[in-house]
C-alpha cells in the first residue's frame, strides 16, 4: 500500500501542469466541445469540427509545454493557449450562426470561454507579479489582462 500512495503521489506532481485547474478545466471544455460537435456535418468543406476541436485541444497543449518552461517562457505559452480560446469564440460564434450549436450550448461554450481567459489570466498576473515583471513598463504590478477590462485590453498579448 505505502508504494501505491507514494506512486500517487509521485504522478501527481511530476507533470507540474497536471495540478493547475486551468488544466483540468480544458480537459473538461474539450470532452464538452467533443459532445456539442459530434453531430456536424461531415461533409462541411471547412471542417469546422475538427477545427473547433484543434483549438480547444492547443489550450491544453500549450498550459502543458509552457509548465516545463522557466516563467517568462510559461507566460508565453499561457498566451498562445488564450489565443486559443479565442479562435474557440470564433468557432463558437460561427457554429452558432450557422444553426449548429443552440443558443444554450452558444452561451455555455462562451461562459466557459471567458472563465478560462479569467483564470489564465490571473496565472499570469501571478507569474508575472513573483518575477517582478509587468507588462506596461511601470513596477506597480499593474498588469491590463482581459478580465480587467481598462481600456487597452491586447497589452497581455504583446
Amino acid at each position: 500500500m505505502n508504494n501505491e500512495s507514494e506512486k500517487k503521489e509521485q504522478t501527481g506532481t511530476f507533470f507540474r501542469f497536471e495540478d493547475l485547474r486551468i488544466y483540468h478545466k480544458s480537459l473538461t471544455y474539450i470532452n464538452w466541445l467533443q459532445d456539442a460537435t459530434i453531430l456536424y456535418p461531415e461533409n462541411n468543406n471547412s471542417n469546422l469540427a475538427a477545427r473547433f476541436n484543434i483549438s480547444a485541444r492547443n489550450i491544453a497543449l500549450n498550459i502543458a509545454e509552457g509548465s516545463s518552461r522557466n516563467k517568462s517562457q510559461f507566460v508565453y505559452y499561457l498566451k498562445m493557449a488564450k489565443s486559443a480560446i479565442r479562435e474557440c469564440m470564433v468557432y463558437t460564434t460561427i457554429s452558432h450562426n450557422a444553426g449548429l450549436l443552440s443558443d444554450a450550448y452558444e452561451e455555455e461554450s462562451r461562459g466557459i470561454l471567458m472563465e478560462m481567459t479569467k483564470m489564465i489570466g490571473a496565472l499570469i498576473s501571478s507569474l508575472q507579479r513573483s518575477n517582478g515583471y509587468s507588462n506596461n513598463g511601470n513596477s506597480h504590478g499593474n498588469h491590463n489582462d482581459e478580465e480587467h477590462d481598462t481600456g487597452n485590453r491586447y497589452d497581455d498579448d504583446i
